[in-house]
């Protein structure tokens, strides 16, 4: 196990270094504050954020504006030591009962114990389709890319380049696809220490505190959202639609053989493998190829 772990990592070393690459962004024009500002910082005209948690509130930021399809990649720094209880936050939503939504969740753990990458993806308002990993570095050491793919066809969740995780879009069997709703991106550092570690468990010890997340080069290759007239309009395939384009519609083969590593080597739930919680009824995707 060891050595071929070794070995992948070799092979993936090029796509891994990408989450070290320079993209224009900023935080002042792209986000603002939806609440705890009075202790979160922007710096480095507006391409650094620091997201923090301490007793008095934890804190979030969404963008300005909404968008329909595309690509939104963010790199972070996880809360570094004791960050049992704590949640880090990143993902897309739309608004109301029946809203869309494409989850990354950070949850904390005890010092010295891993994180757990927390995947969940809404359709009109259901989730219930979480898929959880452990990640293959130490995301509190260094900024690593975590990216959600949205077009069509497919939406792909992106660790460092690495494909983890695929919803594919089967509307017209009858399995909602979030296709119509814009949604904003997200972050937030809250506390969360009622499920987060270890099924609450473990609870967040404010001693540690204040928590801190560190965010940078964020990046918005979506399409905005300009009213209904855009759900006809981001998902048209044009040369100005890049997501649309055949090479969006499905992973390719080297991409799939780095997720079915990941996935192999340091997933630790998926929902569709968990008959006894749905009472062998398993949501109709289960049964679906996903790429």
């Amino acid at each position: 196990m060891e050595s071929s772990k070794a070995l992948f990592l070799a092979i993936f070393i090029s796509a891994i270094a990408f989450h070290s690459r320079s993209v224009d962004a900023n935080f002042v024009k792209s986000t603002y504050f939806s609440w705890g500002s009075h202790h979160s910082l922007i710096t480095n005209n507006g391409k650094d954020l620091q997201l923090v948690l301490d007793r008095s509130s934890g804190s979030g930021i969404q963008t300005k504006k909404a968008f329909l399809f595309g690509s939104m990649e963010m790199q972070i720094k996880l809360v570094p030591g004791n960050s049992a209880g704590t949640v880090t936050a990143y993902y897309m939503s739309s608004t109301g009962d029946k809203h869309d939504e494409i989850d990354f969740e950070f949850l904390g753990n005890s010092s010295g114990q891993p994180y757990t990458i927390h995947t969940n993806i809404y359709t009109q308002g259901i989730g219930n389709r979480e898929q959880q990993f452990h990640p293959w570095f130490d995301p509190t050491a260094d900024f690593h890319n975590y990216t959600i793919h949205w077009n069509p066809t497919t939406v792909v969740w992106y660790v460092d380049s690495l494909p983890i995780r695929v919803f594919r879009n089967y509307q017209s069997e009858g399995i909602p696809y979030p296709n119509q709703q814009a949604m904003r991106a997200y972050s937030s550092l809250w506390n969360a220490d009622e499920w987060a570690t270890q099924g609450g468990r473990v609870k967040i010890d404010w001693n540690s505190s204040p928590f801190t997340a560190s965010y940078r080069d964020f990046r918005a290759r979506a399409c905005k959202w300009n009213g209904p007239i855009s759900a006809s309009q981001c998902g048209s395939q044009t040369a100005a639609n890049w997501w649309t384009s055949p090479a969006y519609n499905q992973l390719s083969y080297a991409k799939q053989g780095q997720m079915k590593w990941v996935r192999d080597n340091y997933m630790i739930y998926d929902y569709c493998q968990d008959t006894k919680r749905f009472n062998g009824q398993m949501p109709p995707e289960c049964f679906k190829p996903q790429y």
